[in-house]
C-alpha cells in the first residue's frame, strides 16, 4: 500500500478510468453532430459538469501520488478539457459554469468565515495586525515599483505620472490572495496548527483590506491617469457604504442562519443554495461585497451563536464537490494563450511578488519575534491568487478603458502562475511543520478497501 493507503494497482486504475473519461468525453465531441438552441447548450452544460466531477476527483487522486494539493488535479483537468487545450468544453459552458462559481464563492466564504474563532484571533491580534500593515504596504509599493521599472508595452508613452498611477493599480493587485484556495487546502488536509490558524485569519481579513485600498487607490490614480479627473468624495462615500452595508447584512444573515440551526436544522443544503444564488444577486443589487458579507455572517455562526460546529460540518459534507466544480471550472477558465503571450513578463511580476510577500513575512515574523514555523513559511499561503484578483482586474479594466484591456491580460496571466503554483506551496508548507493530518478515505479508498 501506498502512503496515502491506495495501492499502486488502484492508482493504475485511476489512471485508466481518467484517460477512458476524457477518451469518451473526446469522441463525444468530435462525432455528435452540431446543433443549436436551448436543447443542446443545457445538454453541454449538464455534460460539462458531469465531466469535470468525474475527471477532477480522478486527476486529484493521481496528484497526490507526487504530494501536491487535491486542487492542483482539478485544475488540471479543466485546463486541459478546457477551450484553450483539448477544447472539450467550450466557451459557452465554461461561461454558464458562472452560475455553479457564485454558489461556491459563497460557501467558501460561509466556511472561511466560520473557521474564524474569535479566541484565536485575539491570540494573534498582533501578529495579525503587524503582518497585515507590512505585507500591505511593502507588497503593493514594491510590486508596484517593479511594474513601473519593467514597463509594460502599454505604459510606453504615457506621461510620468499617469505611469506612476498605473503601477499603484498594479499594487493593489498584487494584495489579493485566495480564500478558495486556502480554504481547498485546509479542507484536504484538515491541518490545524500555528501555520495554518494565521493563514486562515490573515487570508479571511485581508479582502476587507483590499476592498478598502482600491477604492482609495482608484480614486487618487484617476486624476494622474486622466487629466481633468479630480479626487472626489463620492468613492470614500461609497466604499462606507460597501463595506458597512455588508457588515449590516452580513451580521443579520449570520443570526438568521443559527436560529434556523437552532430551531429547525434540516435540509440546510436547501438554505445554502439559496444563500448562493438569490442573496448574492440581491447583494450585488445593493452594491454589497458578497464575500465579505458571507465572511461576516459565518464568523457569527460560529461566535454568536453554539451552532458553529453543526454549521462547519453540514458545508464540510457538500464542500468536496463544490471544490472540485470550482477549481475544474476555473481550470477551464484559464487563458493560456494570454499566459503563452506574456509568460516571461508574468514570472517576472510573479517572482518579485513572492520575494516581496517572503521579505513581509520575514520582517513581520521577526519583530514579533514569532515561532520558527511562521518566520519560514508564514508567508507560504499568501501566494495563491484567483477570482478575487480577476474581480479587481476586470473592475480596473472597466474603470480605465484606454489602458484597462492590457492591463488585464497581464494579470490574468500572472494570476494563472499563482493560481497553479500558490496551493502547492502551500500544502508543502503545511507538510514540511508537520500540521497536516491523515487524509480521510475517499469513497474510491473506501470500495477498494471493501474488494
Amino acid at each position: 500500500m501506498s502512503a496515502h493507503g491506495k495501492s499502486a494497482g488502484g492508482r493504475a486504475i485511476d489512471a485508466m478510468s481518467l484517460l477512458v473519461v476524457f477518451g469518451i468525453l473526446y469522441l463525444g465531441v468530435k462525432l455528435a453532430p452540431g446543433g443549436h438552441g436551448v436543447t443542446t447548450e443545457d445538454a453541454a452544460l449538464v455534460v460539462a459538469v458531469g465531466f469535470l466531477l468525474l475527471a477532477g476527483t480522478l486527476m486529484s487522486e493521481l496528484a497526490e501520488v507526487i504530494g501536491v494539493p487535491h486542487l492542483s488535479g482539478f485544475l488540471a483537468a479543466g485546463i486541459i478539457a478546457g477551450p484553450h487545450v483539448l477544447h472539450l468544453i467550450d466557451h459557452e459552458s465554461v461561461q454558464r459554469l458562472e452560475v455553479v462559481n457564485q454558489f461556491a464563492i459563497a460557501l467558501i466564504a460561509l466556511a472561511g468565515g466560520a473557521e474564524l474563532r474569535l479566541a484565536s484571533l485575539k491570540e494573534g491580534f498582533r501578529t495579525l495586525l503587524s503582518a497585515t500593515l507590512l505585507q500591505t504596504t511593502l507588497v503593493m509599493v514594491g510590486c508596484g515599483a517593479v511594474f513601473y521599472f519593467v514597463k509594460p508595452a502599454f505604459l510606453r508613452g504615457m506621461p510620468q505620472t499617469a505611469m506612476i498611477g498605473v503601477a499603484m493599480l498594479w499594487g493593489v493587485l498584487a494584495i489579493t490572495r485566495s480564500p478558495s484556495a486556502l480554504l481547498g487546502v485546509l479542507s484536504q488536509t484538515r491541518a490545524q496548527g500555528p501555520l495554518a490558524r494565521f493563514s486562515l485569519a490573515f487570508i479571511m481579513s485581508s479582502d476587507v483590506v483590499v476592498v478598502v485600498v482600491l477604492a482609495a487607490v482608484i480614486t487618487i490614480a484617476r486624476p494622474m491617469i486622466e487629466p481633468g479627473a479630480t479626487i472626489s468624495a463620492d468613492a470614500f462615500r461609497d466604499l462606507g457604504h460597501e463595506v458597512l452595508g455588508s457588515v449590516a447584512m452580513g451580521t443579520t444573515l449570520g443570526l438568521l442562519l443559527a436560529v434556523y440551526l437552532k430551531l429547525i436544522g434540516r435540509q440546510l443544503l436547501v438554505v445554502l443554495i439559496a444563500f448562493g444564488y438569490g442573496i448574492t444577486e440581491v447583494l450585488r443589487y445593493v452594491h454589497f461585497e458578497p464575500l465579505l458579507t458571507f465572511i461576516v455572517a459565518g464568523f457569527v455562526v460560529q461566535n454568536l451563536s453554539k451552532q458553529g460546529e453543526k454549521f462547519l460540518h453540514s458545508i464540510e459534507s457538500t464542500g468536496e464537490v463544490v471544490y472540485v466544480l470550482f477549481f475544474a471550472g476555473a481550470g477551464a477558465h484559464l487563458n493560456i494563450p494570454l499566459l503563452r503571450e506574456f509568460w516571461p513578463l508574468a514570472l517576472l511580476l510573479t517572482g518579485s511578488r513572492v520575494a516581496l510577500t517572503w521579505i513581509a513575512n520575514a520582517i513581520s515574523m521577526g519583530v514579533r519575534k514569532e515561532e520558527p514555523s511562521l518566520k519560514k513559511w508564514g508567508w507560504a499561503s499568501l501566494v495563491s491568487q484567483a477570482g478575487v484578483a480577476l474581480g479587481i482586474a476586470q473592475a480596473i479594466a472597466r474603470q480605465f478603458p484606454s489602458f484597462g484591456p492590457y492591463f488585464r491580460d497581464i494579470a490574468i496571466a500572472c494570476i494563472a502562475i499563482n493560481e497553479m503554483g500558490g496551493p502547492i506551496i502551500f500544502k508543502l508548507s503545511l507538510d514540511r511543520v508537520k500540521e497536516t493530518k491523515a487524509p480521510q478515505p475517499s469513497l474510491t479508498d473506501a470500495e477498494e478497501a471493501n474488494a
